[in-house]
């Protein structure tokens, strides 16, 4: 038998000095709204917990895997033993769901077909057992066919080297990865335009250069996918789900992801974007769904208006992107069930949206993303500033850097005492997880208290600003001073001395860097995934 779920633990702030903080609980709507099921596409904090806190905030019972089913680091994930979970929490019989209470599910196909989403890159499952776990949508469609369900998968990502894999691909991309990511890139030129000699040549040396086995087994999982995701749409025509979207991760305007995208988009060209969509990104469309699933039922379709820094602003491709930052954001508003708004003053929310004047993204781990406040900085501040003082709800995607936060903005942000006026902020990881992630919480935190609200806020600065654009930078550079075996992507033996010495680290940046926290403890940081790319960050009430 599956085993029952469990429940998360939510965190419950007491105050914040700037301004009224009440307990989560009374943040929370005290009625039951009903029960939303939520599968993620792994256990990282992100992913899972922090996306279903959300909704947890606003009334919902969320319900969510135990995690020796759900993808991690070193275990796949089960799609066998999830679909068991899922018959549980629903029921086997015809509309069962009706008298458990669930308003809809939300869940991620690469779990249910292959265990995870890194294990949609590894996996080795023939394509009869690819096929028998996509037909099993069908079948419990018809098990409960007024019942709303939303679902995503992906197109595997094209990392640019072994070194932007992260581990989450086979062995050989650490060798061959820039290989592959060229001969893709050089591949996908050739079908949507033409090649020059000088390409033609370096596309038949990367043909020698290349193992040809290590070639077949990446393409061969690709087809793979491929061929899952146009079997995802058929049932997406069929009506088998209520809103269907393909996210395509880590990659650029050219490379085998986008490749495989365009074709996949002619391939669905009959669907409308009310129900089917191909966007950039991934790892936000647990948030964008679970906004969708509850702008639904609510019966709300939010405006909402952008607005950019100055310079290139829209027309910025971020790295990990292929296309300009203003056509994947417009797609997240309508996947996450909203509308574009023509003026400010007409919207629900205002998304201010932190681009680099020149169009460039770069990392939160270098040396330009220090404290010293630059024009653009300012400017941008000061938008956010005209925008919380004319009483809008405002939300920013901190976006002119990847993997962190810009740390001169946040700094003004402070020194301006904005943190805690807006309705939320992201800036971890890439350029459209951030941006699909605070447009759900912003449309979602709009009907929340203001202690749930700044709950979501604190824990996104903590994350994005504290560990991502600070903290971590500083302790990979300790790595070497311990004895054993571990590294950033792998801590090993020294996850131990990591953990507690990021976890002094965060609360000295934390006491130096926010304003007055009253009744905060400690907050305490681990790594899940045994690697220093993404942190679990809890904090206590004394």
């Amino acid at each position: 038998m599956c085993k029952l779920f469990r429940r998360l633990c939510t965190f419950i702030l007491c105050a914040i000095m700037l301004m009224a903080f009440g307990t989560a609980a009374e943040a929370a709507d005290n009625h039951d709204k009903g029960k939303i099921i939520f599968i993620p596409h792994d256990n990282r904090p992100v992913s899972d917990q922090q996306a279903a806190d959300t909704i947890r905030n606003l009334g919902y019972e969320v319900i969510v895997p135990p995690d020796n089913m759900l993808g991690g680091r070193d275990f796949l994930g089960d799609p066998d033993a999830l679909w068991c979970w899922l018959e549980e929490q629903t029921g086997k019989g015809k509309n069962s769901d009706k008298k458990k209470n669930i308003k809809a599910v939300v869940m991620s196909a690469d779990s249910m077909i292959y265990g995870s989403l890194v294990a949609s890159r590894k996996h080795e499952l023939p394509e009869a057992k690819l096929k028998e776990r996509v037909s099993r949508f069908a079948a419990y469609h018809k098990l409960h066919p007024s019942l709303p369900v939303y679902v995503w998968s992906s197109i595997m990502r094209t990392p640019k080297s072994g070194r932007y894999s992260g581990s989450e691909e086979p062995e050989y991309y650490k060798s061959y990865g820039q290989d592959i990511f060229r001969y893709t890139a050089l591949m996908d030129k050739a079908e949507a335009e033409s090649l020059d000699e000088r390409e033609k040549k370096e596309l038949a040396f990367l043909t020698t250069l290349i193992p040809p086995d290590a070639l077949a087994d990446w393409m061969a999982r690709r087809n793979k996918n491929f061929a899952v995701n146009k079997s995802m749409i058929d049932l997406a025509r069929k009506n088998v789900f209520t809103y269907y979207a393909i996210g395509r991760d880590d990659n650029a305007p050219y490379s085998q992801t986008h490749m495989e995208s365009r074709r996949l988009s002619q391939y669905a060209k009959s669907l409308g974007s009310n129900n089917f969509q191909n966007m950039a990104g991934i790892d936000e469309f647990a948030m964008l769904l679970l906004t969708r699933a509850v702008n639904e039922l609510n019966g709300e379709k939010p405006l909402v208006y952008v607005k950019y820094n100055w310079g290139e602003g829209p027309r910025t491709i971020p790295s990990y992107s292929d296309e300009p930052i203003s056509k994947t954001i417009s797609e997240h508003i309508i996947s996450a069930g909203g509308k574009s708004a023509m003026n400010a003053q007409e919207a629900d929310l205002v998304l201010l949206v932190n681009t680099y004047p020149d169009g460039t993204t770069s990392e939160a781990n270098w040396a330009v993303n220090g404290d010293n406040l630059k024009p653009s900085d300012r400017f941008f501040a000061n938008l956010v500033a005209e925008a919380v003082a004319s009483g809008q709800h405002v939300a920013v995607a901190d976006v002119a850097y990847a993997n962190g936060a810009d740390n001169a903005l946040l700094t003004e942000m402070r020194r301006q005492g904005l943190l805690f006026k807006i309705q939320a902020y992201s800036g971890w990881n890439t350029a459209t997880n951030s941006t699909g992630f605070v447009l759900g919480q912003g449309m979602l935190t709009r009907h929340m208290e203001v202690a749930a609200k700044n709950q979501l806020l604190l824990i996104r600065y903590l994350d994005d600003w504290a560990y991502q654009a600070n903290v971590r930078q500083s302790m990979s550079r300790q790595l070497g001073w311990f004895k054993g075996e571990g590294m950033y992507s792998d801590l090993a033996g020294k996850q131990d001395i990591i953990e507690m010495r990021t976890t002094r680290m965060m609360n000295s940046f934390v006491a130096n860097n926010f304003p007055p926290l009253k009744g905060l403890g400690e907050i305490v940081v681990t790594f899940p995934w045994r690697r220093m790319f993404e942190a679990g960050i809890k904090f206590a009430i004394k």
